[in-house]
């Protein structure tokens, strides 16, 4: 945790572009309580290496894909505030389910502003996160390394840290924090047989039929992990604030925006047939 100058920094000392800015500037975007949701995406990592082919047989025309989302939490100090150290916040890479990514993710990689004591922050286990705290908001760079027999390059994602909610004029709450997150899906082309076979049965992963024909050895059965130390993040301290990106949830989002949708439509058809009616009748009265 930085002291005050060196949080100070972490906003002074950023780079004056549209990724940086500080405490005292107005947020380009935020997100108040757990709300806000970045564009969604679908990252393909580069498969392993053709030295890796020839070692391991590969499963053509199959994709293995792992939902993820990845964000900052971060909440006032209230009271505790200073001028230098006014939030504190936590920066994450998650399962979208808030399932173990550990199956996949040998470690995560976070790079804080540099003005902060040890900016690069690497994270050999699950939970991916760092926690911190200050008063600038800044891009943070989060690099996903894969077990050898997933991918051999890493994933570089990119979150801009927030701390103030999108209404300038709403008073800051210690007890609703401002939430960011962007949901992504991880795909991995041609994965191995052995890749395969490991995660198939995992429920963190989207794992397509295999084609007609082709057979696989049953999986070997999940590791047994103690409770306190599973890499899922179901009972995470933060839990509460995280978003669900659930299909089910989400149909019934597009279900409500479709019916308001259409209820406008038809408010919009009255509102017309009030304004052409005059009109008419008064065509009608005059012989036209």
């Amino acid at each position: 945790m930085p002291n005050p100058a060196t949080a100070a920094a972490a906003a002074a000392a950023a780079p004056s572009s549209s990724s940086k800015k500080s405490a005292g500037d107005p947020p380009e975007s935020a997100g108040a309580g757990a709300g806000s949701v970045q564009k969604a995406q679908r990252s393909k990592p580069a498969r392993p290496s053709d030295d890796a082919d020839k070692k391991t047989k590969r499963l053509k025309d199959v994709e293995i894909s792992f939902p993820i989302v990845y964000g900052t939490i971060s909440f006032w100090l209230g009271k505790k505030a200073s001028e230098y150290n006014s939030h504190k916040w936590t920066v994450y890479v998650r399962g979208a389910t808030n399932e173990d990514l550990s199956v996949i993710v040998k470690r995560a990689v976070f790079q804080l502003h540099p003005s902060f004591n040890n900016p690069t922050r690497v994270v050999e286990s699950a939970p991916f996160e760092v926690s911190e705290s200050g008063w600038g908001e800044f891009e943070i760079a989060i690099s996903l390394f894969f077990h050898s027999d997933v991918c051999d390059k890493q994933l570089d994602l990119y979150h801009q840290l927030k701390l103030y909610p999108e209404d300038d004029s709403a008073p800051q709450s210690t007890k609703k924090p401002v939430v960011i997150e962007t949901y992504d899906e991880v795909v991995f082309s041609e994965p191995t047989e052995a890749f395969f076979a490991r995660v198939q049965n995992h429920p963190a992963a989207v794992v397509p039929r295999l084609p007609p024909g082709l057979s696989l050895p049953p999986p070997a059965p999940l590791e047994h992990v103690n409770e306190k130390k599973r890499g899922d993040t179901k009972d995470h301290a933060l839990s509460q604030w995280f978003m669900n990106f659930s299909e089910a949830d989400e149909l019934l989002k597009l279900a409500a925006a479709r019916q308001q949708v259409q209820a406008h439509i038809v408010k919009l058809r009255r509102q017309l047939t009030k304004i052409d009616g005059p009109p008419q009748q008064s065509r009608a009265a005059s012989g036209q």
